[in-house]
């Protein structure tokens, strides 16, 4: 008989314990914002308490990362994580899969690729992940060629044709909606076009295929990987609730990749 209190008491602890465990997620603002804060209400369902950190940039949350500022980060696809590791040696690592958030190509003075002039100024993005895939959508609906069109490395330098001379102008992914204004096109991530107020389905001339190599993820320190909230996170991410949350939210924007 005086087993029961000590069940109930052991099992009392046990799952204040779990409720009380709490994880710093570092996420864009934008999509990755809006969907880990419903990711944050499963989590919590689950005995694990999401604080959400909002950044403006690619760079600071694979930093804040590794300098143990936050526990895991949900914002970068891969190529940008190993292209971040081959600079810096972070022991950072992939968990999960999340979202696949397709790049368009966006004009402000033209409203298909044929009316692009020969000598347009396009933007790309600055950072070698993402300035890669720019060229990468222009490879694939024809208006330059690379030297390996799947090279998620590739760089103006290995463009060997452009027909149309178009002129690159390399800036910071997160102006490049403010570009529009100064070149003829631009290379724009999904999370950047939302904020600014574009719409990722309609608007772009041209779009990346989603189910290309640059589907985003869930990154953790290497040593955290195995630890019980990794799987409690990821098993929040990838549940119906979440997936059903973007395809009814981005309409096609963002789309769901586990």
């Amino acid at each position: 008989m005086r087993m029961f209190p000590l069940i109930i008491a052991a099992a009392t602890v046990l799952a204040g314990a779990a409720h009380a465990e709490t994880i710093r997620v570092g996420v864009t603002a934008g999509p990755h914002a809006e969907i880990t804060d419903v990711v944050k209400k499963v989590a919590s369902e689950r005995g694990l308490d999401i604080k959400v950190v909002e950044f403006t940039d690619y760079v600071v949350p694979n930093q804040a990362l590794a300098l143990k500022d936050l526990e895991a980060n949900s914002f970068q696809h891969e190529p940008y994580l190993k292209n971040q590791i081959s600079k810096t040696g972070w022991s950072i690592v992939k968990v999960a899969n999340t979202i696949a958030s397709p790049q368009g190509v966006y004009s402000q003075k033209y409203k298909k690729l044929s009316d692009l002039p020969d000598g347009a100024r396009v933007a790309i993005a600055n950072d070698p992940s993402n300035g890669a895939r720019g060229l990468m959508i222009l490879a694939l609906h024809g208006v330059i060629k690379l030297k390996d069109p799947n090279n998620v490395a590739s760089t103006i330098a290995d463009i060997t044709d452009n027909p149309k001379k178009l002129k690159f102008v390399e800036i910071d992914a997160a102006q490049s909606p403010r570009a529009l204004d100064d070149v003829d096109a631009a290379a724009i991530n999904t999370n950047y076009a939302t904020q600014a107020g574009l719409d990722p389905v309609k608007d772009p001339i041209l779009r990346e295929d989603p189910k290309g190599p640059y589907v985003n993820l869930i990154a953790v320190r290497a040593t955290d990987k195995d630890k019980l909230w990794v799987k409690t996170l990821v098993e929040s991410y990838q549940t119906s609730e979440v997936k059903e949350f973007i395809l009814a939210k981005f309409k096609g924007a963002v789309l769901p990749s586990w």
